[in-house]
């Protein structure tokens, strides 16, 4: 068994025989990150995408400089798709440790569930182990249920049985309740919603090859709503908040839905398919609804939608849209605090106006030359939420999942957004506590 290497940090400049502006050099002591004054964590993270690069896979953080922050910066560099990394650091103050556990445990499943592939990750199984993995937080407050196959239709979720009608793996539906309340009657503070399209294939609108290759991760908004509520949990919210996942696999078969089907929501929205690798709107819908039903103060969705949003922003920024102002500005303050990328798209009256349908009340996509197909996606799901203009705010997770590796990322899953939405989750407690 090969021992761990050493690494430390120093403000000092590399020695000139390692190279101008060197990250990293080595000695008989192991290695050492030479961290620049200005956007250090960016720099511990490269340095750590770039050991385990040259096969430096165990590792041990020593010496001074080393807190919550750069361990983080550093683990998030350090780790890679095939879960090889292995990372030890120096003993943190009891709170910072458990942060950064908890940080850790809420994206490794987060990640490992993205990167696992459609044949593992099948829509009912995406269903349980989210509810199993929040139920492991917090065994006394969390109930679920999960509605799957023809039992969708029974309740009227017509937008995911349609979408996973095709698919010999059964379409699902989480409804998870976490109440710490202890009062069954307690008001709903805040509903999730997470797109969990397990695999998409685009359906008859078929995606090419290199569009379909990273489409295990097209559920990659349900596993970050999970983690966002499960690292919110291991932070100490005390809010009962809802988590639904909509669960489906948008395949071709001679069940699969088809360019000219019409969908009836169970709100009465009628809504034409045009495309049916616009699925994922379709089963957002249906979670919306829910979510509307529970009259929730906010109501947030996840989903990595449109390949507009990641054509505007890369993979560096997940994509915000909401009616609601002031809910956008403290989502984008949550995110300046948690040091992850968040950035506000438009989203207007007129967008709701671009999906025209001449045999239904909207089709599932815009039509037109140069139309903002993120925004009128998001219009698009507004037509579900009861309330649009208060206290929704849709997340386009544009960051979620990267087909190749960076300088500060390996390939697959990030875990990005997980700390941003736990610390919309938590908002007002830490308001509170500001406040003392």
């Amino acid at each position: 068994m090969s021992a761990n290497m050493l690494v430390f940090l120093s403000q000092e400049p590399a020695d000139a025989k390692w190279g101008g502006n060197a990250l990293v050099s080595f000695d008989a002591e192991g290695t050492t990150i030479h961290v620049p004054d200005d956007n250090q964590l960016a720099a511990v993270q490269r340095a750590g995408r770039k050991l385990d690069g040259q096969g430096i896979k165990q590792v041990t953080l020593s010496g001074e400089g080393w807190e919550l922050e750069s361990i983080w910066a550093f683990v998030q560099g350090h780790r890679n798709s095939k879960s090889t990394s292995e990372v030890q650091w120096p003993t943190l103050e009891q709170a910072d440790e458990a942060e950064l556990q908890a940080r850790i445990q809420a994206t490794n499943w987060v990640r490992e569930v993205i990167n696992q592939s459609a044949e593992v990750v099948r829509p009912s199984q995406l269903a349980s182990r989210a509810g199993e993995f929040i139920k492991s937080l917090a065994p006394d407050h969390v109930t679920y249920k999960i509605v799957k196959g023809n039992d969708l239709i029974d309740e009227g979720w017509m937008g995911t049985y349609t979408v996973g009608r095709g698919s010999e793996r059964s379409p699902a539906m989480l409804r998870l309740d976490y109440n710490p309340t202890g009062d069954a009657d307690a008001p709903v503070h805040t509903c999730i919603v997470g797109k969990g399209i397990t695999f998409d294939s685009g359906g008859y609108s078929l995606k090419p090859s290199g569009g379909m290759s990273a489409m295990k991760a097209d559920m990659g908004g349900a596993a970050m709503a999970t983690g966002g509520l499960a690292l919110a949990i291991a932070r100490g919210t005390n809010k009962r908040i809802k988590l639904i996942l909509c669960c489906a696999e948008n395949m071709i078969s001679g069940r699969a839905f088809k360019l000219g089907d019409v969908i009836t929501y169970k709100n009465g929205k009628t809504v034409e398919i045009l495309n049916t690798d616009a699925e994922g709107r379709l089963v957002l819908a249906d979670g919306l609804i829910y979510a509307s039903s529970q009259k929730p103060e906010m109501i947030i969705d996840c989903a990595t939608l449109t390949g507009a949003a990641k054509n505007a922003l890369g993979n560096d920024y997940h994509a915000l849209f909401s009616f609601d102002h002031d809910l956008a500005q403290r989502a984008l303050m949550a995110a300046s605090e948690e040091m992850e990328g968040l950035w506000p798209l438009p989203l207007a009256e007129m967008h709701r106006n671009m999906m025209p349908s001449n045999f239904a009340d909207l089709s599932n996509i815009s039509q037109g030359d140069f139309l903002p197909g993120a925004s009128t996606a998001a219009a698009f799901l507004s037509y579900f939420v009861e309330d649009y203009q208060n206290g929704w705010m849709h997340i386009d997770c544009s960051g979620t999942y990267r087909k190749s590796a960076n300088d500060k990322w390996s390939a697959g899953a990030t875990g990005m957004g997980v700390r941003t939405l736990a610390n919309i989750l938590g908002d007002d407690e830490r308001v509170e506590q500001t406040a003392e």
